[in-house]
């Protein structure tokens, strides 16, 4: 279909397209609300700074589209196929987009709050600074997708795939991961406060400086995990894994450590709880404390 065909008909009140060929069609600009682009095939178009709210693109090929800035909100995109595509800035809030496949796409700043992607596929997908609060990402797989500065407060990560995932300076305060396979995952200067990671993997995990007050890690697995100069304050790290741990002049005042495997863990210049000092003797038992690095270590502070 010719593009002067598509918009002559669109401002006669037509909305349904499913299934046209607008393969490498200049779209830019264009206001299509509300239409039906099922099934259609527009690989490579360029749609930027489009107006396409509400529109719909189930199973539609938009391999390589260009749609930056393209204003999507509720839009529905289920098994679409957006692989490389390129959605920086893109206002995607309250869109649908349940087993899209967006690999290797680029969502930087994009905006898709309250959005809902389950199973969806994002492998090295590319989504700094990105808006993902309260976003569904259930089954979500983002391995090695780059997630630098996004905002990931209030998202659903269950059953998400993180393997090899950018969480640098992301802000996850309040996120649910219990369970959650991060093992080696770069979340330093990560904002983490109030989050949930109890019995999660974070094995070799970069946590350095990242703010974590008040975070569950109950039954966390930290071994040789990099927190230095971590904010712990009011941290849960019960029956914790920080068997050679870099805790060096992290803050874990007032935070709880009963039963935590402290083997080798480092924690020069730490600023440890009072309460350490109560749990001592069990430490020595339920966990091991054999030639744990205390010193330097503030006792005096908690």
């Amino acid at each position: 279909m010719e593009v002067s065909q598509l918009l002559r008909e669109y401002e006669e009140g037509e909305r349904e397209f499913t299934g046209v060929d607008l393969e490498g069609a200049d779209l830019s600009g264009v206001i299509l609300i509300g239409v039906n682009l099922s099934g259609a095939n527009l690989m490579g178009a360029n749609l930027s700074r489009a107006f396409l709210s509400r529109v719909k693109f189930n199973g539609a090929c938009l391999h390589r589209v260009n749609l930056s800035y393209a204003k999507m909100n509720e839009a529905q995109g289920g098994d679409a196929n957006l692989t490389k595509a390129n959605l920086t800035g893109a206002f995607l809030v309250k869109a649908k987009l349940p087993n899209a496949n967006l690999s290797g796409a680029t969502l930087a700043g994009a905006n898709l709050r309250c959005a809902s992607l389950p199973n969806a596929n994002l492998c090295s997908a590319n989504l700094p600074f990105s808006n993902l609060r309260e976003t569904n990402l259930t089954g979500v797989n983002l391995k090695w997708a780059n997630l630098v500065a996004a905002k990931l407060s209030g998202a659903n990560l269950f059953g998400a795939e993180l393997t090899g995932v950018n969480l640098q300076r992301a802000y996850l305060n309040g996120i649910k991961l219990s369970c959650v396979n991060l093992e080696g995952v770069n979340l330093h200067e990560a904002r983490m406060n109030g989050a949930d990671l109890e019995e999660a993997n974070l094995i070799n995990a970069n946590l350095s400086q990242a703010q974590m007050r008040g975070i569950r890690l109950t039954k966390a697995d930290l071994t040789g995990a990099n927190l230095e100069q971590a904010s712990l304050m009011w941290a849960n790290l019960n029956w914790a894994n920080l068997s050679q741990t870099d805790l060096r002049d992290a803050d874990l005042r007032d935070a709880s450590l009963l039963g935590a495997n402290l083997e080798n863990t480092q924690f020069q210049g730490a600023q440890l709880p009072q309460s350490l000092k109560l749990y001592l003797d069990l430490a020595m038992t339920c966990s091991n404390l054999y030639q744990a690095h205390t010193q330097k270590c503030d006792l005096e502070l908690g």
